[in-house]
């Protein structure tokens, strides 16, 4: 009998090592678990912060989007408006050309007959010279 309570006793040890043993083992593996637990959360953190950065950027990228495509259209219009005064402006330009063109045609048919006035009065004036001096004459011969 006493045999079998040492093989008993042995046996009790033995199962109280293994228990022991696997408590350990669990205690480690829980330990691991909690560490891999907190990686886990830790990352799953730094990828919602990510997440969260990259809408707002997103959410400040539209918002400078829409700014940008609001400037562009008003710079459109702008440019439009400032292209139909160019347009308005030529047409002005050539109206007072053709002004000039014909205020030039004018004054050179003006000048032409001042000149041409001119040479008929300087002819004439000569002419009434020479009769002056010949009356003259005449009358310096009658005196």
């Amino acid at each position: 009998v006493e045999m079998e309570t040492v093989s008993l006793e042995h046996q009790i040890q033995s199962v109280q090592r293994h228990i022991a043993f696997l408590k350990k083992e669990q205690m480690e593996l829980l330990h691991d678990l909690h560490l891999e637990i907190l990686r886990l959360q830790k990352h799953c953190s730094e990828l919602t912060h990510d997440l969260e950065m990259k809408e707002l950027e997103a959410r400040q990228q539209d918002v400078l989007d829409r700014e940008l495509e609001e400037k562009c259209r008003a710079m459109e219009a702008q440019l439009q408006e400032k292209e139909k005064d160019n347009l308005e402006l030529r047409k002005e330009l050539q109206h007072k050309e053709t002004l000039v063109a014909a205020l030039r045609s004018s004054l050179r048919s003006k000048e032409r007959r001042f000149l041409e006035e001119l040479k008929r009065r300087s002819h004439r004036v000569t002419i009434l010279d020479t009769e002056l001096q010949k009356q003259t004459e005449a009358a310096a011969y009658l005196s």
